[in-house]
Order: structure tokens, then sequence, then C-alpha cells
């Protein structure tokens, strides 16, 4: 960007505020949430919601236990309107839940908007107008004391037609674009507005700092935040709010910052929906909380009907990697990933102390109504640790971990052939390829044992070198009887250097599953897998599956 004129941007100008006490200070409590999306968020979209849409995402919202939701701009437009008495006339509004409308400081507008709340039980009437340099010298043309004045004309209207509602009204003022407002003008205004509507304990003012555009790190608005509550007369009867949008990336850091510098408000929408860059995402903020063991009063345990219902109402996909409800988000492609992954969930299982200690996984997807089949996948840059996991998980293969890698091996070959994820019934496929669909050099028949005093005796009988051998052999078990009995024909030496079995599938289908590691001079280590419904069998058939794969003919 070597073009750019040199003064053509400035750094944001620091907050004089030395004695801060934000960067102290912990959340420890949920803020009240304000639900902005039948809004703001539908007037980003490139296909504004129709009224079917409007009541599925309104329903949605009451679902998942939003309080307080802004409904719209009543007086801007027709669908909006009757969009408010449609929730009005069909009795839609719940008793403990308070909408809100946005409104402009102008006499029919507000005539407008209190025609729009008749019957309305609870609502706060939100007014705005711009309060920042550049709007006031570039939009408007007004000096300060006339943004006041054009405020507080607001204030004037909402009170007068206030008094013939029947209903509780609240009132919300935002010195819009605050983020671009001098700190002394913005408390000044705010103040004067508080005064205006007479506030008392009985009668609090929200009063809502926005972030209209993100113009510095999200330390200055903390900042701008702890600057107006120390500023703000009667704080103690003021809710302050933010409203925060995403054009440096960082409104979710701002938004919680803001709630350390003392906000107690937030507003914003699901899934980011908003002008430009979008606005807060709720969810992330609230899920951000519930990670760190903040009851949050909104329910996400079904993720994916939030993700649907969202999408459906405002025709925009959500990126697979957004925070908490992304399709990839609790993923892991990482070889090492995967392998944590499978560790922590095992020793999550042990464990009676319910805290959550998964590594990777900063909440459980269980409780936002995720599996965990689709935590581990499988492509070219997968370890050893996820192929075990899907194999065991998913068809109830526990490999040992010394096989780990050499299933991972197999698996990974696969994938770089084909240049893409592997689905799990592919890496079962290659499993079974590896272990079971295999060439033979030696194949078993059959067998008899008997047992005396300790000592296993084993009659083998078994195909080797297109004949068909029996012979017998002694040992301190099944196995080792099995083995001496063939190491009395069979040419290739080797010893068996680990074992290991397991049942598999239901109790009434259930197989025995048996893995067998030999060895020898030439050969380190090779595993072979044998499943039957007796467990001796499948023992001997894991040996057998073992010899075949080490000592193939002509290798």
């Amino acid at each position: 960007m070597m073009n750019i004129p040199k003064g053509k941007y400035r750094p944001y100008p620091k907050i004089e505020l030395p004695d801060r006490k934000w960067p102290d200070n912990t959340i420890t409590k949920a803020p009240i949430w304000c639900s902005v999306d039948l809004r703001d968020g539908n007037q980003a979209l490139i296909n504004p919601m129709d009224m079917n849409k409007k009541l599925e995402l309104f329903a949605l919202l009451l679902k998942l236990g939003f309080k307080e939701i802004e409904v719209g701009f009543p007086s801007a437009s027709k669908i909006e309107f009757d969009f408010l008495r449609k929730l009005v006339d069909d009795n839609l509004i719940p008793d403990d839940v308070t909408i809100q409308v946005l409104v402009q400081a102008r006499e029919h507008l507000i005539a407008k908007t209190f025609e729009a709340l008749e019957g309305v039980k609870k609502a706060t009437v939100h007014l705005y107008n711009s309060t920042s340099i550049a709007q006031r010298k570039i939009v408007f043309g007004k000096s300060q004391e006339e943004i006041i004045e054009l405020a507080l004309e607001g204030v004037d209207l909402v009170k007068k037609y206030e008094a013939n509602h029947n209903g509780e009204i609240f009132l919300e003022y935002s010195p819009e674009s605050f983020t671009g407002t001098e700190l002394d003008f913005a408390a000044r205004i705010s103040n004067k507005v508080t005064a205006r509507w007479g506030i008392n304990k009985n009668r609090k003012v929200i009063i809502n700092l926005p972030a209209t555009v993100e113009m510095a790190t999200p330390n200055i608005y903390a900042d701008q935040i702890e600057w107006m509550s120390r500023h703000l007369d009667n704080r103690e009867n003021v809710i302050i709010s933010t409203h925060t949008h995403n054009d440096r990336g960082t409104s979710i850091a701002a938004t919680e910052l803001a709630l350390l510098a003392g906000a107690d408000r937030v507003e914003g929408t699901l899934l980011s929906n908003g002008e430009r860059t979008g606005n807060v995402d709720i969810i992330t903020i609230a899920l951000n909380m519930t990670s760190q063991g903040i009851d949050t009063g909104l329910d996400f345990s079904n993720i994916n009907e939030v993700v649907k219902v969202v999408e459906t109402c405002t025709e925009l996909p959500t990126h697979p990697r957004h925070p908490y409800v992304g399709e990839l988000v609790y993923t892991a492609f990482s070889g090492s990933h995967q392998d944590a992954i499978n560790k922590g969930l095992a020793y999550q299982q042990s464990k009676e102390d319910p805290f959550w200690e998964v590594p990777y996984l900063p909440i459980d997807p269980a409780d936002v109504g995720r599996t965990y089949e689709s935590i581990i996948r499988i492509n070219s840059q997968s370890g050893k640790g996820g192929v075990a996991y899907i194999l065991e998980h998913n068809y109830g293969y526990q490999l040992p971990k010394a096989m780990h890698p050499e299933i991972g091996r197999a698996v990974q070959t696969l994938s770089d052939e084909k240049g893409r994820e592997l689905e799990p019934d592919e890496i079962l496929e290659v499993f079974k390829n590896t272990y079971f669909n295999i060439e033979e050099h030696i194949s078993f028949i059959d067998f008899t044992l008997s047992s005396d005093n300790g000592t296993s005796t084993c009659t083998l009988t078994y195909k080797y070198d297109d004949s068909v051998i029996t012979s017998q052999g002694e040992g301190n078990g099944p196995i080792d009887a099995c083995k001496n009995a063939l190491m009395k024909k069979y040419k290739n030496d080797f010893s068996i250097k680990s074992y290991s079995e397991h049942s598999c599938g239901d109790k009434s289908t259930a197989k025995a599953v048996a893995y067998i590691e030999i060895q020898s001079k030439e050969i380190l280590s090779c595993f072979g897998v044998g499943a039957d419904n007796d467990i001796t069998i499948a023992s001997i058939k894991a040996m057998f599956c073992a010899l075949n794969r080490a000592f193939k003919p002509n290798s």
C-alpha cells in the first residue's frame, strides 16, 4: 500500500484515564441482553425478512431466553409497523419481555411509533441522533448546542406521547457514532437527556454508547466506557449499554472489555449479522461467559437449530470456522490435536469431577447440542490418534497404542492418493483391507486345545505351501502352544511382541477381537487382527494375519 498519501490516516487519540480500573476487573455475571436482529440485522440484509421470517426469528429469540428484543423501526416502513401490530394483535409478546423500537427525534415519526405501540405493556423507545465530529461537520452542519437541542426535542416528544400510552415506556438514548464523538460532549448530551426525562430509581434510562464504527483498539473503547461511567449524572440510575460493530474485527473483545469497564447491557445479533462487517455476535460473547462458569440466562443448548433458523431467515451462510457454531469448530485435522482430544475425552469420562479439561475444546460440544462423532476427521495432515479414534468410537475397534502408527500410515496413503478428507467408512475400509482382506500364503483351518497342569497342548491344522498341515505344540497358553505347533513346519522364525483383546458390538452379537504384534530379525514390528465368536480363534487368526502381512511371498 505504498500509494497511500502520508497523513491520510491518523492514530486514534489516547484517552486520558491514568487511574483506569477496568484492567483489574473480572466479568462475574451476564449483562442485560438485547437482540437487535430484527432491526439492525434486518436492515443489513440483501433481502430483508418478510413477515413469516420475522415471526420465526422472534419465536427463536424468545426460546433462547431474550427478555429485551428490538423489533424494528415501525415509523420507517409499513412491514415494520405491521410486524409490531401482528405481535400485539396476536398476543405474541410475553409479559416478561420488553420490546424495543427505534425512532428519530421527529414528531410525525414518534407519533407513528406510539400508534404501533398501542396495547404493548412494556416497551423501550430508542431515541438517537448522531453526535460525532464528522457527522456534525459533514452531514448536518450543526453545532454541539444544536445537536443537544435536537435530542431534547425528541425526549419531550416521547414524554408527550408517553402520557397517553397505556403501558410502561422506557427511554433509551444513543449518541450515535459515539466512538467519533468527544467524550465531554457525549457526557454532556447524555446528562441533558436523562435530566429532561426525569431520571430516578423508578425511572431509569438506558444510555447506549455505540461503536457505530469501530475506530480503535478494544482497550480504547473500554477507556471510553469507564470515562463515561464516571461522568454520567445519577449513574446508579443509568443503564450503560454497548452496541459494537466489527469494522476492525474486534467487536467481541471491545464488548467484553466494556463490561469490565462498567457496561450493564449488550445489544447485538445472532451470528454477527449487521451493517458492513456486522454487529457483535451475542452467541460468541455468551458462550465465552459459559466457558468461564457464568450463567448467561440464554439457552444455546441446540446450536444447530439456532444456526438453521438464522440462516433461513437471513439467507446468509455461517462460516465453518465461526466460533462455537461453525461446522468445523469441534473438528481436529492435526494429528497431535486428534491425539490430545482422544486422550482428553477418555480422561474426562474416567473422572468424577465435572470440570472440563479436554485439550483444544474450550467447551463440551454436547453442551450446545453437538456430537463427538464429528470432532475428528481424517485427511493427509491427520495423525495416528485420529484414525484410532474413528475406529474405536464409530466401529468399536480398540487398537493398542503401538498399532496406531501402522494403521495411520495406511490411512494417510489413501488420503494422499485421493487428495481430500476421508469419511469414516473409508477409514474402516482401509482397516479391513489391511488386516482382514489380505493375500494369504498361510491359512488357518482348525485347531483343538487341551490343558493339563498349566500346560496347553494345541493341535493345529493350516494350509501352507499348497499343503494342508497338522502339527502339535505345547506352551504356557493357547497362543504360545499354537505358535510352537506352527513352527514345526513354518520356515519364518518370529516372536510375539504384544497381545491384546476386547469384545466388539452389542452383548447379544458381540465378537471377540484380538491384536497380535510379531517381530523377527528382519521385522521390528507387524500387527495382525483377528475377529471371531471365540476369543482363542480370534487370537490365532490375528497371529496368522500378522504372518501374512509380515512375510509376504517374494517380499
